[in-house]
């Protein structure tokens, strides 16, 4: 699997191989065997309202973005879009760290590029499960 990491932001730093790492133990623990691409972005509010408008028609900023590509069985065509910007507000919020919250963020997206949903109370019961299963663990 190949994973390509952008920074286009600049009020958190981002550590490469710590993100890496991670996306490979989701894969793992998902036993995700496919192969491909997965490209995530850390970006500022702004941007990340841009492409939600223009994508999901929502007019606001997001955590996260998760677009699946893959057309095929077998293979992962991923870009993942994250807003650092809603990562401080959320750790400020939750008592946590903004680089804690960006783990999550990268969870959660490679978890909807996986098949996962949270429009519902027990999809969402189960995506936090899975976030706090490979980011505390």
């Amino acid at each position: 699997m190949k994973i390509t990491i952008k920074n286009l932001q600049d009020k958190i730093p981002v550590h490469p191989q710590k993100i890496k790492n991670l996306i490979h133990k989701v894969l793992k623990g998902e036993k995700v065997k496919e192969s491909g691409w997965i490209n995530i972005c850390f970006v500022n509010n702004s941007l990340i309202k841009k492409f939600n408008a223009k994508f999901l028609k929502t007019n606001s900023a997001t955590d996260v973005l998760a677009f699946n590509l893959g057309r095929k069985k077998k293979i992962i065509l991923a870009d993942i879009m994250i807003s650092t910007d809603t990562a401080i507000k959320q750790a400020g919020i939750f008592k946590t760290t903004p680089d804690y919250e960006l783990l999550l963020y990268v969870t959660h997206g490679i978890l909807h590029i996986l098949g996962y949903n949270d429009r519902t109370k027990p999809e969402v019961r189960l995506m936090r499960e899975k976030e706090s299963e490979y980011v505390d663990r």
